[in-house]
């Protein structure tokens, strides 16, 4: 896994056109079961993907944290609102809560969530290839296939399975 973690940036850099020239593609004319095919290519991966021998997202990069989130988190830390954003959080350029910094605070040493029962929706959905609708957010796909190498698989099979 590590090898790959390293090679990944590079690999995804490299099919960055081609996956970009798909996507256009497919959403301008998605095929009627792309959730489907979604689906069991998600599931596909993550049956054989551990993410606690990975957690890349959570190494590399930060969720967003919404009202919602920000309330259930600190009530667990029995905090107030504020309080859990004045030490955890800031806001970003786009004017949303984000992480002070990266690697993920309530990331353990063994992967582990120290949060996990209460981590953001966020966090909870990602990497979000098994959202119905799939090819709206095929920007942050491209993306995260430099993040995440279940991603990468699962656009480079997706690719396989519904050629464009």
């Amino acid at each position: 896994m590590d090898d790959f973690l390293k090679q990944l940036p590079q690999l995804a850099k490299d099919k960055q056109n081609e996956n970009k020239k798909y996507f256009a593609k497919l959403r301008k004319k998605p095929p009627k079961n792309i959730d489907y095919v979604m689906q069991e290519l998600h599931e596909a991966e993550f049956e054989k993907t551990d993410c606690l021998t990975c957690a890349n997202c959570c190494k590399t990069t930060g969720p967003l944290f919404t009202n919602a989130d920000i309330e259930r988190i600190s009530k667990h830390f029995k905090q107030k609102p504020q309080q859990f954003i004045d030490t955890y959080l800031r806001i970003d350029e786009d004017n949303d809560y984000v992480l002070q910094e990266v690697p993920c605070t309530f990331l353990g040493a063994d992967n582990y969530c120290l949060i996990y029962d209460v981590r953001p929706k966020a966090c909870r959905e990602y990497p979000h290839t098994d959202r119905k609708k799939f090819q709206q957010i095929s920007n942050l796909t491209i993306k995260n296939t430099s993040i995440c190498p279940a991603v990468y698989n699962i656009v480079e099979a997706m690719k396989a399975k519904l050629p464009k």
